[in-house]
């Protein structure tokens, strides 16, 4: 440390060619600088500067060694920023639960930012059901996940917070050629054609008994499956009912020709949750604020 700061005392004098000044720009007392010239020049055996009337003037052994010196102060000025930087940057592990397909939730969109803003920063990814999803935030082995509920209600559970992304619909969809069996078809009418369900901690299965439940009716279930593609899959082949969010329901209508049920639907939001004892975490603070940018507020 004592041969940085006689290093930078030499540099500053022989760039102000004056020890009053260089003292001032070093924030110490002349005779401190004069000692730190005296000490550094007896350690090296040299003579580095010559006096004259209007102040002091590099030798040619002092000529010769400044460039170094200065590169010396450089380099080092660099180590310390990169130090510095270090204990700004955001490292370890993100773990996050996803549902349905990346492109709704906007994970690219997610990941991307996220890895622009914390490059250090490893992401996990868990797929699951929506309830699983919440399910494993709960007992930390998640860090943040994304939920579906209706819109204003969130995750039931005490210690899980939510920030809603979106708002959005289910539409009942069934196979090509059913539309005179959905014609003018209540919610009641509905239940007793043949459904496509699915486990309780989906949201398809939490959206669909939140309507029938309270009418005292339960959909005839005729196939359980847990992953959207298979659902999609059935519904095609003519096995029965489900339900599609708005942009799936409308593009199986126009690509496939399923039926879409006029007039039925459930809506729906699309929200991030996270145990709320650990909002102020980095990492997860981190997501939060990258996901704000990806997804603004709810539409």
């Amino acid at each position: 440390m004592q041969e940085l700061q006689s290093l930078r005392a030499f540099v500053t004098v022989a760039q102000e060619g004056s020890v009053s000044r260089a003292a001032e720009r070093l924030h110490l007392t002349q005779p401190a600088v004069s000692l730190k010239l005296k000490l550094f020049q007896e350690s090296l055996g040299l003579t580095l500067f010559q006096r004259h009337p209007k102040g002091l003037s590099l030798t040619e052994d002092g000529q010769a060694l400044l460039p170094a010196a200065e590169k010396a102060l450089a380099a080092v000025a660099t180590f310390e920023q990169n130090a510095r930087t270090l204990h700004s940057t955001l490292r370890g592990r993100l773990k996050i639960g996803t549902i349905v397909d990346p492109e709704f939730v906007r994970l690219g969109a997610f990941l991307h930012r996220l890895v622009e803003r914390a490059p250090q920063l490893e992401t996990e990814l868990h797929h699951g059901m929506s309830g699983t999803v919440l399910e494993w935030v709960r007992r930390g082995e998640l860090d943040v996940g994304f939920f579906l509920s209706p819109p204003g209600e969130g995750p039931d559970l005490p210690g899980i917070a939510h920030r809603e992304l979106t708002h959005f619909h289910y539409h009942v969809i069934a196979p090509a050629g059913w539309g005179s069996r959905l014609a003018g078809a209540d919610w009641s009418r509905l239940a007793t054609l043949p459904w496509i369900t699915t486990p309780e901690n989906s949201a398809h299965h939490r959206l669909l008994h939140g309507v029938l439940d309270p009418l005292g009716i339960v959909p005839r279930g005729v196939a359980q499956v847990d992953q959207e593609a298979c659902m999609l899959d059935l519904v095609r082949a003519g096995v029965g009912l489900s339900l599609a969010r708005d942009a799936l329901a409308m593009a199986e209508r126009q690509e496939r020709g399923l039926t879409v049920a006029e007039g039925v639907r459930l809506p729906c939001a699309l929200s991030f949750i996270w145990q709320r004892d650990r909002g102020e975490e980095t990492v997860i603070a981190e997501a939060l604020e990258v996901l704000s940018r990806v997804w603004g507020t709810p539409e």
